[in-house]
């Protein structure tokens, strides 16, 4: 038997980055949504022990991919009784803010899971998936929309937005994460703490409300650093969204549209000129689990 799990792509609504700690990670707060833009990963079971890992794209050495590594830490909390062989189709462009690392790790655990009959309980996948990354434990959920904090593994699901017309819009130039933050460090050097900020539902409950939150605190320092990656903000801001914001650490920015005909203007408007620009639509329902083949 062969299961399957759509790996959906995920984007930041808005993200505050927070004091560096002891640790040298950043806390977060962070508003999620989940898009309708997915890799596919497949498993099979193999009775001879560990990980292999078959992909359409360059997404290196299992040891190193994160779908794989995904996979064994849940092999191993389920004692290894078999191997497992994974298919990756991927669709979410890399080091995009998207999370398609991290969405790819969660169906990983999920999948592996399944296959052993869902030994492992909820919050115990949960936990396992905060210590791969601070946006998997939100993609493990299949929450369509989650407000996060701390590393990302402090979740409070929300009432879904309705599902909306998106464009998300890739520079052809990439942003390591690592190098991101080190950015953003620079940049608030002696400046103190951050001020205080309170949410409430209203704020979190339509489009419009979403859109006049403060955006995303990795743009600034980004924006400074890669020009092509401002300009295409500037040139995605210009075809009228109700919201647009640069995802995760970038470089894919995302835009929200009031009606299809909307977005497909704007999509013939925006052309190739500042990357590529994928169609897509946020979710507003939870991610559909498993299927067996």
């Amino acid at each position: 038997m062969t299961l399957r799990i759509a790996a959906h792509a995920k984007a930041n609504l808005f993200l505050r980055v927070l004091a560096r700690e002891d640790d040298g990670f950043h806390g977060l707060e962070t508003l999620f949504v989940l898009l309708d833009l997915a890799d596919e990963l497949a498993i099979e079971r193999r009775d001879a022990p560990g990980v292999t890992i078959s992909c359409d794209a360059d997404v290196g050495p299992p040891e190193r991919n994160l779908a794989a590594r995904a996979a064994a830490a849940m092999l191993a909390a389920i004692g290894q009784p078999f191997g497992v062989h994974l298919t990756l189709t991927k669709r979410i462009p890399v080091q995009g803010g998207l999370g398609g690392g991290s969405t790819d790790a969660a169906a990983a655990l999920t999948l592996v899971n399944r296959l052993a009959g869902d030994p492992v309980p909820r919050h115990e996948v949960l936990q396992l998936a905060a210590k791969l990354g601070s946006d998997v434990p939100f993609l493990a959920t299949g929450a369509p929309l989650a407000l996060a904090w701390g590393h990302g593994e402090r979740l409070l699901r929300l009432p879904p937005l309705p599902a909306a017309p998106a464009l998300l819009l890739s520079p052809p130039v990439g942003v390591p994460t690592g190098e991101a933050y080190a950015w953003v460090d620079a940049a608030r050097a002696g400046l103190g703490r951050r001020g205080a900020v309170a949410y409430d539902l209203d704020a979190l409950a339509s489009w419009g409300s979403i859109g006049r939150l403060a955006g995303n605190d990795f743009e600034s320092p980004v924006f400074g650093q890669q020009p092509l990656i401002r300009a295409a903000f500037e040139a995605l801001c210009g075809t009228n969204p109700l919201l647009c914001r640069m995802t995760g650490s970038g470089s894919t920015l995302l835009a929200i549209y009031r009606t299809d005909r909307d977005r497909d203007d704007a999509l013939e408007q925006l052309g190739r000129r500042h990357g590529r620009v994928l169609p897509t639509r946020t979710l507003a329902q939870a991610a559909p689990g498993p299927r067996d083949d």
